[in-house]
């Protein structure tokens, strides 16, 4: 993708301008507020989740050093070790989610995110995840965030984000409205720009599955009634002039660290 800006370069962290506190005010970005109830039982259904929506885009390498940002109890970590990486990290600013990790033997720790990244060298990973929707951040923010991932980052090493989808008209609204730490919503071509901002290339969007719980026959069910409306909607656009594909409730993407900046 590009939109024929120009990244920003950022030879160190010394030109970023880290923020002192996040605007969000009650659930920052650098912490996971999706974990259900049960905290427990997440880690089956999320392990789920990241394997169908996650793992493909992960790079293949078991030794890769991979940072699990807004880590949670560390659901993702969780699959990721299973799955036969070596060399994780999840951090999350909330001590009582980390700890849920810890006790599974899982390699996360306590700390916030600009202060972390801030305080990391230059090419240090591979890959970089948060788990948590980059629209708990606000914009000048997220740029931020992403310049300072891009500085951790090794050259060719990839990051993958997520936020939510404004394109479909069922809930992007809602999607925005219903939580007043959202501070804004992407679709396919505006989470490009923030990336390309954050002086990212090779920038693939794709939409988050929902319906990845095969065992379950009510998945199918619902597989096929979104399937269904996104096809519509994807129709309805076409008619206005609008080229939009991705419809799903969230949206991610991947994207890589130039060679040389």
């Amino acid at each position: 993708m590009s939109t024929n800006m120009q990244p920003s370069p950022v030879a160190n962290l010394s030109a970023v301008r880290v923020p002192v506190k996040l605007a969000a005010r009650l659930e920052p970005f650098d912490s996971y507020w999706q974990a259900p109830a049960d905290v427990e039982s997440g880690y089956k259904s999320f392990n789920a989740y990241y394997r169908a929506n996650y793992l493909p885009h992960i790079p293949e390498n078991r030794d890769a050093k991979i940072l699990v940002i807004s880590c949670g109890p560390g659901y993702l970590v969780d699959l990721l070790a299973k799955s036969g990486y070596r060399n994780v990290l999840g951090i999350d600013s909330d001590g009582g989610k980390v700890e849920h990790a810890t006790r599974r033997g899982l390699n996360c720790e306590v700390a916030e995110v600009f202060p972390f990244l801030s305080a990391h060298q230059s090419g240090e990973y591979d890959c970089i995840i948060p788990e948590q929707e980059l629209n708990h951040l606000t914009l000048d923010e997220t740029i931020t965030f992403l310049q300072m991932c891009r500085h951790a980052l090794r050259p060719g090493g990839k990051v993958i984000v997520y936020a939510m989808n404004g394109a479909n008209p069922l809930v992007g609204s809602e999607n925005l409205a219903h939580n007043i730490d959202h501070f804004y919503n992407v679709t396919e071509y505006s989470i490009g720009q923030i990336l390309e901002l954050g002086g990212f290339q090779n920038i693939k969007p794709f939409g988050l599955k929902l319906y990845v719980f095969w065992t379950n026959p009510l998945n199918y069910v619902g597989l096929a009634v979104t399937s269904v409306l996104e096809l519509a909607m994807r129709v309805i656009f076409k008619m206005y002039g609008k080229n939009v594909t991705i419809l799903a409730k969230k949206i991610a993407a991947v994207a890589e660290r130039p060679a040389t900046t």
